[in-house]
């Protein structure tokens, strides 16, 4: 049994926060003058969601879903399961989804067109990780905090087993 240590740190709070601001400052210029929904996927999104939404300054409401996928690794595509669904109406509403990181593209592309077959006016996504080596779905992400390298990410909401989500900053697990 290998024992996991947190790695050195790959992206601290303050280039978050920064990135952050600079993510705000997109959204306003693309939504200006509209209401924006923006929608965080439990668990892993909450930091990086409250980060972002501090810092849009149009009318904005909340909500959240929780997702898994099924599925084995070595296939293209997974199975995804809606353990908790919105609880607002979307129809003619800017959608973005918050999500902590775009690794397959498996559920954001299920989650994406789930929402554009609600009638949603528009759906974008915001990521704080965008890890595009693993990607088994074209997927466009429309906000990216981050690109990382394909390794095990912890850190800012992100977890292994539940753990280190809380930590303040992104690092990686070694074996």
């Amino acid at each position: 049994m290998h024992k996991e240590t947190v790695g050195t740190v790959m992206i601290t709070q303050e280039q978050i926060n920064e990135r952050a601001v600079e993510i705000g400052r997109e959204i306003e210029r693309d939504f200006a003058g509209q209401e924006v929904i923006l929608v965080g996927i439990l668990r892993g999104a909450v930091l990086w969601m409250a980060d972002v939404m501090k810092n849009v300054n149009l009318d904005m409401t909340i909500d959240f879903m929780a997702v898994s996928s099924y599925g084995a690794a070595t296939k293209t595509s997974g199975v995804v399961k809606i353990n908790k669904d919105l609880d607002s109406p979307i129809e003619g509403k800017n959608v973005i989804i918050v999500e902590d990181i775009v690794d397959s593209g498996v559920t954001l592309n299920y989650l994406k067109g789930y929402m554009e077959n609600r009638d949603a006016k528009v759906v974008k996504i915001c990521t704080l990780l965008d890890k595009p080596e693993g990607r088994r779905v074209e997927i466009d992400v429309d906000y990216i905090g981050f690109t990382v390298d394909d390794r095990f990410i912890v850190g800012y909401g992100l977890d292994y087993d539940q753990k280190y989500r809380n930590l303040p900053y992104i690092t990686y697990l070694e074996d």
